[in-house]
């Protein structure tokens, strides 16, 4: 296949303002993004925010220890014959509650635009932009950014260093002889100060006396919008926030910003130009009067300044993204006939991209990736599998591994929750900030279908590099999720069966956690998990925890009512209250084997999803989801329809991103479940040995080319 072909046929190609949907470029643990003008001159034209954010740019609101979890209060569930605490209510101590839910949170580092004036001196807005055409070079990591500012032409080309946090921007046009355009860079500050448990926020510029921007650092307040919306800029600053000019010669400048008790560094590197402070917070770059090609670099950092030239991080990042589009599988689409073969491509390639700059980083990722912060950026660890999966089913292992290897960093951590509620092993948490702490929340303490996430991601890597290192390095991960799991399972000696819950909170999140037992999904992930566990005891030839065995094959078979899976054995019946959130269900026999499911329950179950769910209110990744249950029980054209079914939440923009809804427009974890659900229907599962391409319909209207994909589970 010429890959190379296929990917730029897929480049996004923008030619106004998308405000949905701006272009993005990073490397994983730095992301930019972009509007029409190549860097982030107009944001208030953009419903979703301009990002600038790295994952070690955090910040505590009044510093790092403002309360802790002894502070908060907690709820009683009963658990067997003893009562467990979970932080899931403000209760009597709400400030403490919210300021642990909100913090630390992921700042936005800084804004970098330009400022456009007539020649009048009049300073210009969106509308005296015009003719636009932006594109975003996939195969190169490039933006090339043409635009006419009141008829004078104007081209930026904006790319990202794949390894630093770095952005190099070159400037070609007649306005900077003139001086009528400017680089501003502004900071917002990064409070959050909502005490509402389900708010996320805006970007808050008003600063303070203690955030500094030291020609060296900068920050953001986080006030609220919604609970699932993007925010906005905060630029209301607050004494305690400090913006200093660090150092400065002819073509360098660096600024430390200082909030609170977090500090980070901006480094500047540029043409021969004024660079000045024009406000407390804000800067300006002012090229010589004497060019017409400009160029400069910024970086960010926690604790140095880094430099490197344009040319340099353009050769990089080119060689970058050259040697990943050829690594790897690849997949195309393009001698199909099937009228939505393209728009699979183009999805397909978009996601590639989104998720190497948003989701292969230092650790999990936040469901918006570095476009801007959902959920105060923290990362949701149940949604880490939708992420980074598809990695290791690609060919592309390295992705994965680098935020895998961050559960041994909050191993002390989980184990602290586990041994707090009286169980074995680690229990991992589910929203977390970049100390790997349980944030308090209504639901999210109640998750457990994380638990078995990192043993399945462990052992894709695995399959796709089997060898004795890999069994080493993941095995205490391995070994203490097991173990937790294997305890938390209760035996019904009435039964003669071990069960889950109560307490638990589902997948699909609206029931009850003290209601809630045996969900179909957690419980066939139980069995896998341990099992998994025990092979992995088998291969170092260490003696495993018996219980993993024992709990594995006793556990009670899922419910169903009229041939159709329940989310859990109490609900009252199928779909008639609860046909709403997440199907997951059917990811008992999809995502998992489906070993404790009834094959022709589940082809029932399935299509009665299909027809009776409420898909305005499902997520992104129910789509790609439902899509792998229909190919392991044979039915490739439904899988096909799931996978491009025509709803809002199954929208992918002309950037690529899964758009969800208002305020919502970057879901990653659609993107990525995407990439897994193609693996599989591609390469197949575990027990298929039959045609090539088993997800795809066998009607003469898919025609595939694909190359280097791993088997499924």
């Amino acid at each position: 296949m010429d890959r190379k072909r296929i990917v730029k046929k897929h480049h996004p190609i923008v030619t106004g303002v998308e405000k949905d949907a701006p272009l993005s470029i990073g490397n994983g643990n730095f992301g930019f993004s972009v509007d029409v003008t190549g860097l982030q001159s107009f944001p208030d034209a953009y419903e979703t925010p301009l990002g600038t954010q790295s994952n070690w740019g955090w910040h505590h609101t009044g510093g790092k220890n403002q309360y802790t979890d002894q502070d908060i209060s907690y709820q009683l569930y009963e658990y067997e014959d003893r009562k467990i605490k979970y932080p899931m209510k403000p209760g009597e101590h709400p400030e403490a509650f919210h300021w642990l839910r909100q913090n630390p949170h992921r700042i936005q580092l800084g804004q970098i635009g330009f400022a456009f004036f007539n020649e009048s001196g009049d300073k210009l807005g969106i509308q005296d932009i015009s003719q636009i055409r932006q594109e975003l070079d996939l195969w190169n990591g490039v933006i090339t950014s043409s635009f006419s500012v009141n008829q004078q032409p104007v081209e930026v080309i904006t790319v990202c260093h794949p390894k630093l946090d770095l952005i190099a921007v070159q400037i070609k046009s007649s306005l900077l002889k003139s001086q009528q355009m400017k680089i501003v860079q502004d900071f917002p500050n990064p409070d959050v100060t909502h005490n509402s448990w389900d708010k996320a926020t805006k970007l808050n510029w008003k600063h303070r006396e203690d955030e500094r921007t030291n020609l060296k650092h900068q920050e953001k307040d986080v006030t609220h919008n919604s609970w699932d919306k993007a925010t906005k800029l905060n630029w209301k600053h607050r004494e305690d926030e400090h913006t200093n000019l660090k150092h400065q010669e002819k073509q360098e400048t660096t600024l430390e910003r200082i909030i609170d008790e977090d500090s980070y560094i901006v480094h500047w590197h540029h043409h021969d130009g004024a660079f000045q402070r024009i406000d407390d917070h804000a800067f300006e770059l002012i090229p010589r009067d004497t060019t017409d090609d400009f160029t400069f670099t910024v970086s960010f950092h926690s604790d140095k300044q880094q430099h490197v030239p344009f040319a340099e991080v353009l050769e990089a990042s080119q060689k970058y993204w050259k040697e990943y589009w050829e690594s790897g599988a690849f997949v195309s689409f393009e001698e199909s006939t099937d009228d939505r073969a393209d728009e699979l491509e183009r999805r397909v390639i978009l996601s590639q991209f989104l998720t190497a700059v948003h989701s292969s980083g230092s650790m999990p990722p936040q469901e918006t990736g570095f476009m801007y912060n959902s959920w105060f950026g923290k990362a949701h660890l149940e949604m880490h599998w939708w992420h980074t999966a598809h990695f290791p089913l690609w060919g592309r292992s390295q992705y994965l591994e680098k935020s895998l290897n961050w559960y041994q960093q909050i191993l002390p951590i989980a184990r602290q929750i586990a041994e707090k509620q009286g169980f074995s092993g680690v229990r991992w948490p589910k929203m977390v900030g970049i100390d790997g702490k349980q944030s308090p929340s209504p639901v999210a303490p109640g998750l457990i279908w994380q638990q078995p996430h990192p043993i399945m991601l462990a052992e894709l890597l695995y399959r796709a590099n089997p060898n004795k290192e890999t069994l080493e390095k993941y095995q205490d991960i391995i070994f203490q999720s097991a173990d937790f799991m294997a305890d938390f399972a209760s035996w019904d000696e009435a039964r003669k069966v071990y069960v889950l819950g109560p307490p638990l909170i589902p997948a699909q999140e609206c029931h009850k956690m003290e209601e809630t037992s045996n969900p179909a999904y957690e419980l066939e992930y139980w069995k896998y998990g341990l099992s998994v566990a025990q092979q992995w005891a088998e291969r170092l030839e260490v003696k495993a925890n018996p219980n993993w065995l024992k709990v594995a094959e006793q556990l009670i078979e899922p419910k169903h009512l009229d041939d159709v899976y329940l989310a859990h054995e109490h609900c009252a019946d199928t779909f008639t209250e609860k046909n709403h959130d997440h199907p997951s269900m059917v990811a008992a026999c999809g995502i998992l084997r489906g070993s404790l499911i009834d094959p022709e329950i589940m082809r029932h179950t399935l299509w009665k999803v299909k027809e009776e769910w409420q898909w305005d209110t499902a997520w992104g990744w129910d789509f790609p989801m439902c899509a792998m249950t229909a190919a392991r029980l044979n039915e490739p054209e439904l899988a096909i329809d799931f996978l491009l079914m025509d709803a809002t939440k199954n929208t992918y923009m002309v950037n690529g991103h899964n758009y969800q809804r208002p305020g919502l427009s970057a879901y990653l974890p659609g993107n990525g479940g995407l990439l897994t659900a193609i693996a599989m229907m591609v390469a197949g599962w575990d027990g298929y040995h039959s045609d090539a391409n088993p997800g795809f319909p066998k009607n003469q209207q898919w025609n595939i080319q694909a190359e280097g994909f791993h088997r499924y589970i």
